[in-house]
């Protein structure tokens, strides 16, 4: 039976990468990951990212790349994750007016076409990662995100879904994997607690660093929250997904490491 290889999303631990970023890739390796997926480099130019990463023996699955990023010279973003091993780059968010129905959208699609057409002649492929804004319902009647999928080809960009935020916009992410099998190589699992509120993005750039969610919603490790994981392992089975990679914005109950490991523990209980 196929089984799922499980990666960590630096994110999760990223005030510890900003310390001492071989020691939490040492820490991931340690607790059992197989892989890992980065957002940014820590300090770190991507070349000795890549050595540690090559000492831990950690896989670098992928990558969370700003638009901004992309748009500043995306042959040269685009060789940058080959060069440190990575397979997929995903686009983890957009501006309101670069979003299906945005202002900017139409400009925001070319970008994304020519991204993956760069990821593919590298070997690579390009992922999007949702948040829940994704999942409006626009004038044509579908939901942005299916309006995102439908405009670009599956050749030029598959889905990186996340459990999390789709629960939270009311969707079933396990309908959504399998509406997008075969196009969801990489999945988010992310666990909470409580219901979605105002204020649910005080992590992003865009948003004011003060700003914090409401106590009733909380982040949780895989496993400690609502989500029905049994279900959604396999449907990500189902849809053909190669990696799950767990995810948390922010810890509550336990430390970011202790989190991480909770989580692991539990994702190896479903895959006996």
């Amino acid at each position: 039976m196929k089984k799922l290889l499980i990666a960590a999303q630096i994110y999760s631990v990223r005030e510890e990468a900003e310390h001492d970023l071989l020691a939490v890739l040492k820490q991931i390796k340690e607790i059992g990951y197989d892989g890992v997926e980065l957002a940014g480099f820590y300090n770190h130019s991507p070349a000795e990212v890549k050595a540690m990463l090559t000492e831990t023996g950690l896989t670098p699955i992928s990558a969370h790349v700003s638009m901004y990023e992309w748009a500043d010279d995306p042959a040269k973003t685009a060789d940058t994750y080959r060069d440190i091993g990575c397979g997929y780059a995903a686009v983890p968010y957009l501006s309101e007016t670069q979003r299906p129905g945005g202002a900017e959208y139409p400009q925001t699609l070319e970008l994304i076409r020519e991204i993956g057409r760069l990821c593919n002649e590298r070997g690579m492929t390009l992922l999007y990662h949702n948040h829940d804004f994704e999942f409006i319902t626009l004038p044509s009647g579908r939901r942005g995100l299916d309006e995102l999928f439908l405009d670009v080809p599956a050749e030029l960009l598959q889905t990186e879904l996340d459990t999390c935020w789709a629960s939270v916009a009311g969707v079933d992410p396990v309908s959504y994997l399998r509406k997008y099998s075969g196009r969801s190589p990489l999945v988010h699992l992310k666990d909470y607690t409580g219901e979605k509120a105002e204020n649910m993005y005080g992590l992003l750039d865009t948003e004011p660093k003060a700003v914090k969610r409401p106590s009733h919603f909380q982040f949780r490790a895989v496993g400690d929250g609502c989500q029905d994981w049994k279900a959604i392992w396999q449907a990500c089975l189902d849809a053909g997904a190669e990696w799950v990679v767990v995810e948390q914005d922010e810890h509550e109950e336990y430390s970011p490491m202790e989190d991480m490991r909770r989580s692991l523990v539990f994702l190896r209980s479903l895959d006996r």
